[in-house]
């Protein structure tokens, strides 16, 4: 087969999508020398990274190509608007296309249409980002919903409720693909990020700086922790999102260290050395960190909600993220229960193996050859009269 697959959001500055499109790839790349794939640096006509013609994603392998699909937002926008024809030969006349960013076009023709699902937070909570992403984020879940051949959900949460909210799309052909910690099985000890950080001696809190992230209530009820066992500071680890003015004071002291973006090898070190990882987000589809965090051992505190507590299982402390107190119990027991916070790191390991690359790229490699043989789902639809055909 011929796959076409989505690796836009694979740039120097990628957060959970194009960590989830990159370590697919790259492991499909060591076990699939079978397939041809094409790889598409510039995807939709909504998201445009100005480093992806040139960043995103590269392999060097004989059955990978990358393609060129636009030098510019205007380029890459004007191919995802072109007639069905015109577009597959333009890509190669793939026999599949996967999709990792939220666009999913209307109008394949011959190419059957894999759509990575990731969450539905912006129709959940539409206050926790802006109308601009909430409405891109929407017309490719909608249109996915009506023409997408299969849905890969990187969770059992995210594929209920995508079927809830879309009850016409037929179960079985949402599957779940796991995304995996890049840093499983990583040896070293990666690079300290600031001199003043000492092993076991910092909280850890790693994401995106946006309202979803809760680092509004993490503060406060880091402040109150600090006001009576003074001493470790909460480190943040993630660059700047939207509606930043909604997170509080988060300015920083002796006791808060922002540390914006940082490479790989520093949050290899920051993991490793963390005394506790704190992720008490809102509403995650899958959450990668809490995986990454969990295949170098840390212990973990994380939400009781959405599709948190399918990844963490047993080896993370859950709480409610909507409640401030409840987060600052959990981290004053993690101070004063030694053995809590032995019997967490001691679970964390064991369940980050749930969650390889390698089974993830496996299990995709078998589902590319599902959906080849599937009927396209757009035609099904028209067949029954729900859409017009697509021309």
């Amino acid at each position: 087969m011929r796959i076409a697959f989505d690796v836009s959001q694979t740039g120097p500055r990628k957060a959970g999508c194009g960590y989830f499109a990159e370590g697919l790839i790259r492991h499909l790349a060591l076990i699939d020398r079978e397939n041809e794939f094409l790889l598409l640096p510039a995807v939709g006509d909504h998201f445009w990274d100005p480093a992806g013609p040139r960043q995103t994603c590269s392999i060097r392998q004989s059955n990978f190509r990358r393609l060129s699909t636009g030098r510019t937002f205007e380029e890459a926008q004007q191919l995802w608007r072109l007639p069905a024809d015109i577009l597959e030969a333009r890509l190669g006349h793939p026999d599949i296309i996967h999709f990792n960013n939220f666009f999913c076009p209307y109008q394949l023709r011959s190419a059957r249409c894999v759509f990575t699902l990731h969450d539905l937070a912006f129709l959940s909570h539409p206050e926790w980002t802006t109308e601009e992403n909430r409405v891109s984020c929407f017309a490719g879940v909608f249109r996915a919903a009506g023409s997408a051949d299969l849905i890969v959900a990187v969770s059992h949460y995210s594929r209920e409720q995508f079927l809830q909210t879309f009850p016409h799309y037929p179960p079985e052909r949402v599957e779940v693909v796991y995304p995996g910690s890049r840093f499983l099985d990583i040896s070293g000890d990666g690079i300290r990020p600031h001199e003043s950080l000492r092993p076991a001696n910092y909280w850890l809190s790693v994401g995106t700086l946006e309202p979803r992230k809760n680092h509004r209530r993490l503060l406060a009820a880091y402040r109150r922790l600090r006001s009576i066992e003074p001493g470790m500071p909460l480190v943040i680890a993630g660059a700047e999102g939207w509606l930043l003015e909604e997170l509080g004071d988060l300015r920083p002291d002796r006791d808060l260290m922002l540390l914006g973006y940082v490479r790989d090898e520093e949050l290899l070190w920051l993991y490793d050395n963390c005394y506790a990882f704190l992720y008490p987000s809102l509403f995650e589809g899958f959450g990668m960190p809490v995986a990454e965090a969990m295949s170098r051992g840390a212990a973990i505190l994380t939400s009781s909600t959405s599709s948190l507590p399918e990844v963490a299982g047993d080896a993370a402390l859950l709480v409610d993220p909507f409640d401030e107190e409840a987060i600052f119990a959990g981290m004053h027991r993690l101070l004063s229960e030694p053995s809590l916070r032995d019997r967490l790191r001691g679970a964390a390991m064991s369940r980050a193996r749930q969650f390889s690359w390698t089974s993830s790229a496996a299990r995709m490699v078998d589902l590319y050859s599902k959906v080849a043989r599937l009927p396209r789902f757009a035609d099904s639809l028209a067949t029954c009269g729900d859409v017009p055909p697509q021309r």
